[in-house]
This record gives C-alpha cells, structure tokens and sequence, in this order.
C-alpha cells in the first residue's frame, strides 16, 4: 500500500468499529455508497464519517476524499478491504467508500470513532 494513499495506520480495534459503525447505519440510520456518492455527499456536508477501502485500485479513485473530508472537517477512517466493506453496506459487490449520513443506532459509536480518529491524525 502506497504511503501517500493511506495517512494513518489504523488499529485493528478502530476497524472493527468503523465496520460495526456501517452495519448500524445500514440497518438503522443512512448510508451513501461508492466514490461519486461519497464525494457528493462530502462536498454536501452531509456525511457524518466516510469509510475508505484501501486495496482500491487504481488510487487515483479515491486519492481527493481525505483532502475534501480535511477541508470540510467531516472524519474519515480505512479499512482493509472493498470486498468486507461492500459485504458491511449490505452491497452483492466490493465498494471502495462509504459515508454514514445519519447514524441511526451508531450515533454513539460514530463519535467515539470520531475522537479517536482526530487522536490518531495529531500524532500523525
């Protein structure tokens, strides 16, 4: 995985979350799916916590969505897998990013999320 994609490593605890995050907002709350959605959803500010995939290939797909997550102050975590993520969204395919617009039953577990990824980027 190229450095310049991936910002942050992220515990294998803190993946586990963000994937429980996406179930509950999947069953209870909202999500948007895949890159153009995502995007839009970001430049919208509607996005509560956007997910990214990082064996997404090729990376220029997604390269924009830290830096516009950055600029409209709305967190974003990585994940491992397109192929786990799309299975978490409830998708029959891999997707390479997701954005909880409302969090439904995770609102708590989305700002714990939050907190700890805002951790994660000072030490960065």
């Amino acid at each position: 995985m190229s450095a310049k994609f991936v910002r942050f490593e992220m515990p294998k605890d803190l993946v586990e979350s963000v994937y429980e995050a996406v179930e509950l907002a999947r069953d209870t709350g909202k999500l948007k799916k895949g890159a153009n959605e995502v995007t839009k959803t970001i430049e919208r500010g509607k996005a509560r916590l956007v997910v990214i995939a990082e064996d997404t290939s090729p990376q220029e797909i997604l390269m924009h969505v830290p830096y516009l997550c950055d600029e409209k102050g709305i967190p974003f975590a990585y994940v491992p897998s397109k192929q786990e993520l799309g299975n978490t969204a409830s998708l029959k395919v891999p997707t390479t990013a997701v954005a909880i617009v409302q969090p439904g039953k995770g609102k708590v577990l989305v700002e714990t999320i939050s907190k700890r990824l805002q951790e994660l980027n000072k030490k960065e």
